[in-house]
């Protein structure tokens, strides 16, 4: 049947909560793209076989599959442009490096676009606060307090403050440090916030 396979694309995004990335699906894409081609090619040889011999009875049939063209390039569309603010709200919840799971699902147009995304992310930061940067990615929800008490999953080794002081982050310690430098480490998993 016409357009299954575009369809089932979308069912597979449909299905993953958000803020999931499935793996990309380029065997199914590829077959989408082909059934489109075959959809083209038939209608082409129908098109001139209608004007050649005056066949009106093939306009129906001809715009049938014209039709299943345009669903499948709307399904393909929708599938690609999903795909891509998963990945750019991945930007914003893991920061500019994503974990290996994620980026395993992920093929190589989207690895580069992802790159390009952080780059002007990056750089949009940096012409913000006067000369300074400003991080918009720090403090997605309002603080409660400026300070929170973090436990450190795995070992990460030192950890610099704003004041200088050096922070030894070893699995199990626990520490009182400014929001937003723990903030990203956090998303990263390396910390978690301790709510007493």
């Amino acid at each position: 049947m016409f357009c299954e396979k575009a369809i089932e694309l979308i069912r597979e995004l449909h299905r993953m909560s958000d803020g999931q990335l499935p793996a990309f699906n380029e065997d199914g894409l590829r077959q989408v793209l082909q059934e489109m081609e075959a959809l083209y090619d038939q209608n082409q040889s129908d098109v001139n076989e209608a004007k050649a011999e005056g066949r009106s009875d093939l306009i129906s049939s001809i715009k049938l599959r014209h039709c299943c063209l345009l669903r499948n390039q709307r399904c393909v569309t929708a599938y690609l442009y999903d795909r891509l603010l998963r990945i750019r709200a991945l930007r914003w919840e893991y920061g500019s490096v994503l974990p290996a799971n994620v980026r395993f699902h992920m093929c190589a147009e989207e690895v580069q676009w992802f790159s390009q995304y952080k780059k002007s992310l990056a750089s949009f930061m940096r012409s913000l606060g006067g000369g300074e940067g400003l991080d918009i990615t720090q403090d997605m929800k309002p603080p409660k307090s400026l300070y929170i008490e973090v436990r450190c999953l795995k070992d990460h080794g030192e950890f610099e403050i704003d004041d200088g002081t050096v922070i030894l982050l070893k699995k199990n310690s626990q520490h009182f440090l400014p929001r937003w430098k723990c903030e990203q480490l956090i998303r990263q998993g390396i910390l978690e916030h301790v709510m007493s």
